[in-house]
């Protein structure tokens, strides 16, 4: 099938299409994600416009291609360039140590993707805090199938679009206790339903009016507007502070110790501007932070509360 809008370009710095929008997966059963035979990445999104459905491929090394349907696929498509990084600048990048040099090296096409969706970041961020990522990416699952719309155009497989602001408001107590999410979780995704439109216009903000937007909501802290900025915003900056599992990674994984969040903010001060970036090639490159042993955070099966 012919597409409704295509758009190819050659990116301004090294861009690897899969590195860069992994990050936007919520899991291996993400409906709005999917990965076909060929390599290409499939996308579902919501767009001023209205739903979308992307194939994003990368026919040659210095060569990226969107193309798109629906009735929102016009401004998708469009915003293909930002969302594979076209505005992520790793120039003034500086390593500064061996392991990560030869991480940058050897993953030059990594970049910080900027979707410019907010509330389609927001929500899954707000499902995955204080639970393990298996159970929010079982309960963004649910949602997404349960209350969201199928795909335009022809997916390798069948994709759903998320549900709009005003249908995710409109979820009843039981559904969210059926998809195993708590009542706080759930109030926190309804509330923020109600001011998405406000939310947006975090996009034309500075990361630090951003966060201050985001978090002026009850339920949503500095860690999740910090997800919601290596997402939304492009941010490669965005430290995930406060994340059950991230200091201590991150101190391994560099300086051989565990951390508290409050030492891996000033050790990574070197870094300043590019924290993000640096978490991203620590994954990228299979770098193991601290080793598996202690307290794991708890399985909580909230549907049989």
């Amino acid at each position: 099938m012919i597409a409704e809008h295509a758009l190819t370009w050659s990116p301004r710095h090294p861009t690897d299409l899969h590195q860069t929008i992994g990050s936007l997966r919520r899991g291996p059963g993400d409906p709005t994600y999917r990965l076909d035979a060929a390599g290409a990445v499939w996308r579902t999104t919501r767009t001023s416009g209205g739903a979308a459905t992307l194939r994003y491929t990368q026919p040659a090394p210095d060569e990226l291609r969107c193309e798109g349907w629906g009735p929102g696929a016009g401004v998708a498509v469009a915003s293909g360039p930002e969302l594979l990084g076209d505005r992520d600048d790793p120039t003034d990048f500086e390593p500064g140590i061996r392991l990560l040099d030869d991480a940058h090296r050897r993953h030059p096409g990594l970049r910080i993707p900027r979707t410019g969706r907010v509330f389609e970041a927001l929500v899954p961020a707000i499902l995955e805090q204080k639970v393990i990522t298996l159970q929010a990416h079982d309960s963004w699952r649910r949602l997404v199938q349960r209350f969201g719309e199928p795909a335009p155009g022809p997916t390798p497989r069948r994709m759903m679009v998320a549900p709009t602001a005003e249908a995710w408001a409109s979820i009843p107590v039981w559904e969210w206790h059926t998809a195993g999410v708590d009542p706080r979780r759930a109030r926190t995704i309804v509330n923020a339903a109600r001011y998405a439109a406000r939310l947006e216009e975090a996009v034309g903000m500075s990361p630090a009016d951003a966060a201050a937007r985001l978090t002026l909501l009850p339920g949503i802290g500095a860690w999740t507007a910090a997800e919601v900025a290596q997402r939304a915003l492009g941010d490669a900056d965005a430290l995930s502070v406060g994340d059950y599992h991230l200091s201590n990674y991150v101190g391994h994984a560099l300086w051989g110790r565990d951390m508290t969040d409050a030492e891996m903010v000033e050790a990574m001060t070197p870094w300043a501007g590019h924290r993000y970036r640096v978490v991203r090639l620590l994954g990228a490159a299979g770098v193991r932070g601290r080793p598996r042993r202690g307290p794991r955070m708890p399985f909580v099966d909230h549907r049989a509360i």
